[in-house]
Protein backbone atom coordinates (compact mmCIF):
# COMPACT_ATOMS: atom_id res chain seq x y z
CA UNK A 1 0.00 0.00 0.00
CA UNK A 2 1.42 3.39 -0.96
CA UNK A 3 1.97 6.07 1.63
CA UNK A 4 -0.60 8.83 2.02
CA UNK A 5 0.27 12.19 0.47
CA UNK A 6 -0.74 15.31 2.42
CA UNK A 7 -1.04 18.92 1.39
CA UNK A 8 1.62 20.97 3.15
CA UNK A 9 0.37 24.46 4.04
CA UNK A 10 1.86 27.77 5.12
CA UNK A 11 0.98 29.75 8.25
CA UNK A 12 -2.17 31.04 6.48
CA UNK A 13 -3.36 27.47 5.75
CA UNK A 14 -2.64 27.86 2.03
CA UNK A 15 -1.35 24.81 0.15
CA UNK A 16 2.32 25.22 -0.80
CA UNK A 17 3.46 21.62 -1.42
CA UNK A 18 2.58 17.93 -1.14
CA UNK A 19 4.65 15.44 0.84
CA UNK A 20 4.34 11.84 2.10
CA UNK A 21 2.79 11.43 5.55
CA UNK A 22 6.05 10.22 7.12
CA UNK A 23 7.96 13.23 5.84
CA UNK A 24 5.27 15.69 6.99
CA UNK A 25 5.35 14.25 10.50
CA UNK A 26 9.15 13.82 10.67
CA UNK A 27 9.79 17.42 9.60
CA UNK A 28 6.80 18.84 11.54
CA UNK A 29 5.44 20.49 8.41
CA UNK A 30 2.14 22.36 8.69
CA UNK A 31 -0.78 20.32 7.36
CA UNK A 32 -4.53 19.81 7.84
CA UNK A 33 -6.88 17.62 9.88
CA UNK A 34 -10.42 17.42 11.21
CA UNK A 35 -11.94 16.33 14.52
CA UNK A 36 -15.61 15.40 14.70
CA UNK A 37 -17.46 15.29 18.02
CA UNK A 38 -20.50 12.99 18.03
CA UNK A 39 -23.02 13.69 20.78
CA UNK A 40 -26.11 11.66 21.67
CA UNK A 41 -29.52 13.00 22.75
CA UNK A 42 -28.44 12.92 26.40
CA UNK A 43 -25.54 15.28 25.67
CA UNK A 44 -22.89 12.60 26.08
CA UNK A 45 -19.85 12.61 23.81
CA UNK A 46 -18.62 9.50 22.00
CA UNK A 47 -14.88 9.17 22.58
CA UNK A 48 -12.71 6.69 20.76
CA UNK A 49 -9.69 4.89 22.12
CA UNK A 50 -7.09 5.00 19.38
CA UNK A 51 -5.77 1.70 18.13
CA UNK A 52 -2.43 0.52 19.47
CA UNK A 53 -1.40 0.26 15.79
CA UNK A 54 -1.55 4.05 15.32
CA UNK A 55 1.76 5.84 14.75
CA UNK A 56 0.69 8.86 16.81
CA UNK A 57 -0.83 8.60 20.29
CA UNK A 58 -1.62 4.86 20.24
CA UNK A 59 -4.00 3.70 22.96
CA UNK A 60 -5.10 7.21 23.99
CA UNK A 61 -8.61 8.64 24.02
CA UNK A 62 -9.60 11.11 21.33
CA UNK A 63 -12.46 12.80 19.50
CA UNK A 64 -15.22 10.61 18.08
CA UNK A 65 -13.52 10.66 14.67
CA UNK A 66 -10.47 12.50 13.41
CA UNK A 67 -7.96 12.38 10.64
CA UNK A 68 -5.79 14.09 8.08
CA UNK A 69 -7.09 15.62 4.89
CA UNK A 70 -5.96 13.78 1.80
CA UNK A 71 -4.17 15.75 -0.89
CA UNK A 72 -6.70 18.10 -2.50
CA UNK A 73 -9.51 17.19 -0.07
CA UNK A 74 -11.68 19.82 1.64
CA UNK A 75 -12.16 19.96 5.40
CA UNK A 76 -15.89 19.23 5.01
CA UNK A 77 -15.33 16.18 2.78
CA UNK A 78 -12.74 14.85 5.21
CA UNK A 79 -15.13 15.17 8.17
CA UNK A 80 -17.75 13.08 6.36
CA UNK A 81 -15.12 10.52 5.26
CA UNK A 82 -13.56 10.13 8.71
CA UNK A 83 -16.96 9.51 10.34
CA UNK A 84 -17.61 6.76 7.81
CA UNK A 85 -14.13 5.22 7.91
CA UNK A 86 -13.45 5.26 11.65
CA UNK A 87 -16.84 4.66 13.27
CA UNK A 88 -19.08 3.60 10.37
CA UNK A 89 -21.35 6.63 10.62
CA UNK A 90 -22.78 7.67 7.25
CA UNK A 91 -23.55 11.37 7.67
CA UNK A 92 -26.41 12.56 5.52
CA UNK A 93 -24.86 16.02 5.48
CA UNK A 94 -21.69 17.76 6.52
CA UNK A 95 -21.49 18.03 10.32
CA UNK A 96 -21.78 21.48 11.88
CA UNK A 97 -18.51 23.43 11.88
CA UNK A 98 -17.69 24.65 15.40
CA UNK A 99 -14.27 26.33 15.23
CA UNK A 100 -10.81 26.16 13.73
CA UNK A 101 -7.58 25.71 15.67
CA UNK A 102 -4.30 27.00 14.32
CA UNK A 103 -1.39 24.65 13.78
CA UNK A 104 0.58 24.13 16.99
CA UNK A 105 2.55 21.41 18.77
CA UNK A 106 -0.59 20.09 20.54
CA UNK A 107 -2.30 19.45 17.19
CA UNK A 108 0.83 17.90 15.66
CA UNK A 109 1.31 21.04 13.53
CA UNK A 110 -2.12 20.59 11.97
CA UNK A 111 -4.70 23.24 11.22
CA UNK A 112 -7.83 21.61 12.62
CA UNK A 113 -11.48 22.26 11.90
CA UNK A 114 -13.66 20.88 14.69
CA UNK A 115 -17.14 19.63 13.81
CA UNK A 116 -20.18 18.49 15.76
CA UNK A 117 -23.01 16.11 14.95
CA UNK A 118 -25.61 14.06 16.76
CA UNK A 119 -26.14 10.32 16.49
CA UNK A 120 -27.22 7.42 18.62
CA UNK A 121 -25.34 4.93 16.43
CA UNK A 122 -25.01 2.09 15.83
CA UNK A 123 -21.31 2.45 15.16
CA UNK A 124 -19.01 0.07 13.32
CA UNK A 125 -15.48 0.63 14.54
CA UNK A 126 -12.58 0.27 12.11
CA UNK A 127 -10.13 -1.95 14.05
CA UNK A 128 -7.05 -0.49 12.34
CA UNK A 129 -8.05 2.94 13.71
CA UNK A 130 -10.14 2.42 16.85
CA UNK A 131 -9.87 -0.09 19.72
CA UNK A 132 -13.11 0.97 21.41
CA UNK A 133 -15.63 3.80 21.68
CA UNK A 134 -17.80 4.82 24.63
CA UNK A 135 -20.16 7.58 25.69
CA UNK A 136 -19.01 10.01 28.40
CA UNK A 137 -20.80 12.90 30.09
CA UNK A 138 -19.23 16.38 29.95
CA UNK A 139 -18.49 16.50 33.69
CA UNK A 140 -16.79 13.10 33.56
CA UNK A 141 -14.61 14.24 30.63
CA UNK A 142 -13.71 17.47 32.43
CA UNK A 143 -12.59 15.58 35.57
CA UNK A 144 -10.74 12.97 33.53
CA UNK A 145 -8.74 15.58 31.60
CA UNK A 146 -7.91 17.41 34.85
CA UNK A 147 -6.80 14.23 36.62
CA UNK A 148 -5.16 12.21 33.82
CA UNK A 149 -4.45 14.35 30.74
CA UNK A 150 -1.83 11.85 29.54
CA UNK A 151 -4.64 9.40 28.69
CA UNK A 152 -5.71 11.66 25.79
CA UNK A 153 -4.23 12.42 22.39
CA UNK A 154 -2.73 15.90 22.80
CA UNK A 155 -5.23 17.76 20.60
CA UNK A 156 -8.33 16.58 22.47
CA UNK A 157 -7.86 18.56 25.73
CA UNK A 158 -7.19 21.66 23.61
CA UNK A 159 -10.41 21.06 21.66
CA UNK A 160 -12.42 20.28 24.80
CA UNK A 161 -11.20 23.48 26.43
CA UNK A 162 -12.63 25.53 23.55
CA UNK A 163 -16.14 24.02 23.68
Amino acid sequence: MSEEIFDVVNERDEVVDQQPRSEVHRRQLLHRAVHVLVFNRKGELLLQKRSMRKDCFPGTWDSSASGHLDRGESYDACAVRELREEIGLHAGQTPERLFKIGACPETGFEFVWVYRCESEGPFILQPEEVDEARWFGPEEIQRWIADRPQEFASAFPLIWGKL
